[in-house]
């Protein structure tokens, strides 16, 4: 009898198992390469336009090793997209392919030079949510993206604590990227070993889940060579969850777990919207308001626990929350509330009008999001109290971490802004609760686009796409609002 979401058409053939394993490392090492030939190294400056990428030094060499690489990369992840062979043959295949990364500048956002001054400037008394790494006199300040220099951080006092750290312990930039690149590894480690524990509990072959979130393309680019605080992030997140399936209703563990999934949200705001899921694996027993109350109770504390402590013990309070609502500064078409906004505006100007709609629709979205997170928490609620048998072990936690997944998902394609390592967030929590592999497709197909959209040197391609981005990014948005209310209209007839 196969497992619960088996591949189709059998097991896969050792052939093609090896030809995507060695089709991936050569594409991670053409990343490297390109990385060291241009990717964003402290002087290298942002490329104005494709045309100013192919004459900059190295130009062609640059371009073509990104795009083979990125190639090979993604093509050989979403060849096994049905699964890996074996979980353990999914491990060795993701760290082969981190191996040339590690060896790579920061490739494809300039985000870790902010880190470091961010965290300069909270060694030197100035406060990362009131200044800018200009006006807090950052002298690596050159070497962040224009657009961020100016604006305070959006990240929790605990990343803020980690990234003074690394420059107290660096003892320079090189040193400070250096030590944030292991932050960020470690971050990928600890969900890699929470990944088969979750799997196993939603009931979800492990070898699948491993390799959707572990040898995605954004997890060895951004997360590795890019050293996004998403990996830490995301690590204390799903190790949060691990402690919550593995036992619920038990008052020490959920403080623990609330302490883990507190600094999860002290690192990035996103992972808030987790929590209300968190709850529902939190309850043992039936799922009764009481036993909700009780058992999220404890969840709660050491949630608030984690997030007091790292507010007064930095000295930052909650000013982090401040800088949550500037990370909306600049407008791109990959955000699609954004592309709409664009839109309107564009076809405000052939008729002489400027309707400047991009903030209107971004705020429109953003309550679309919370009345939609109410609606999921309400649904995975519901499937819960349905359920009731304890017995039915592995649908309650999937339940909760589909559930959650989902909620990521909407506020990644609801936010004002969407980076390509924002996916990795919900590809991690939807990996490892969704059983049915055609199911699969609708979140590894977004990942693999979001993995072409940056060049080496951080210079995001939706700069020099914008109005065609925009209408495209639209009309996917119009098409799934009308495919989703044919759906339920079919399903209020029947």
């Amino acid at each position: 009898m196969s497992e619960p979401g088996a591949v189709p058409d059998g097991p896969v053939r050792p052939v093609a198992a090896a030809l995507a394993r060695y089709a991936g490392l050569a594409g991670a090492v053409l990343l490297t390469v390109a990385g060291w030939l241009g990717g964003a190294l402290p002087d290298t400056p942002a490329v104005a336009s494709l045309g100013d990428a192919w004459r900059a030094p190295h130009g062609p060499a640059v371009l073509g090793c990104w795009l083979v690489g990125t190639v090979l990369l993604v093509g050989a992840w979403w060849s096994l997209r049905w699964g890996a062979p074996s979980a353990r043959w999914a491990y060795l295949t993701a760290g082969l392919w981190v191996l040339p990364l590690l060896a790579a500048p920061p490739l494809g956002s300039r985000d870790v030079y902010s880190y470091a001054c961010q965290g300069w400037s909270w060694t030197h008394g100035a406060d990362p949510y009131r200044f800018g790494v200009v006006a807090a006199g950052c002298p690596w300040a050159d070497s962040v993206s224009p657009i961020w220099r100016d604006t305070p951080a959006p990240y929790g006092p605990f990343f803020v604590l980690l990234a003074g750290l690394a420059v107290l312990l660096g003892g320079g930039l090189v040193g400070a990227v250096v030590l944030l690149r292991v932050v960020a590894v470690a971050g990928v480690l600890l969900a890699a070993f929470c990944l088969p524990g979750l799997a196993r509990a939603a009931g979800v072959p492990t070898r699948r889940a491993v390799w959707l979130a572990l040898a995605c393309p954004l997890v060895g680019v951004h997360l590795v060579a890019g050293a996004h605080n998403d990996a830490v992030g995301l690590g204390l997140l799903l190790s949060g969850l691990l402690v919550l399936v593995r036992r619920p209703g038990w008052p020490r563990a959920l403080v623990v777990a609330g302490v883990l999934l507190g600094l999860a949200v002290a690192v990035k705001a996103v992972a808030v919207v987790v929590l209300p899921f968190a709850a529902l694996a939190a309850v043992s027993g039936r799922h009764t308001w009481r036993a909700l109350l009780r058992d999220g109770g404890w969840l709660a504390g050491g949630v608030l626990a984690a997030l007091v402590v790292t507010s007064l013990s930095t000295g930052l309070g909650l000013g982090w929350v401040r800088g949550v609502a500037r990370s909306g500064d600049s407008e791109q078409w990959t955000s699609p509330p954004t592309a709409v906004g664009l839109v309107v505006d564009y076809a405000g100007a052939l008729v002489g009008r400027e309707p400047d709609a991009v903030p209107v629709v971004r705020a429109v979205a953003l309550a679309v999001l919370a009345v939609l997170l109410v609606v999921l928490w309400w649904r995975a609620w519901t499937a819960l109290r349905r359920l009731g048998d304890v017995r039915q072990r592995a649908a309650r936690p999937r339940a909760a971490l589909a559930g959650g997944g989902l909620a990521l998902a909407a506020t990644v394609l609801l936010a004002p802004v969407f980076h390509p390592w924002y996916a990795t967030w919900p590809l991690a929590l939807l990996a490892v609760a969704t059983v049915a592999v055609a199911r699969t497709v609708w979140f590894v197909a977004p990942c693999a686009v979001a993995s072409v959209l940056t060049l080496p040197d951080g210079t995001n391609l939706a700069r020099f796409t914008k109005a065609p981005g925009a209408i495209l990014m639209t009309a996917l948005v119009v098409a799934v609002v009308v495919v989703a209310a044919v759906r339920a209209r079919r399903a209020r007839r029947r």
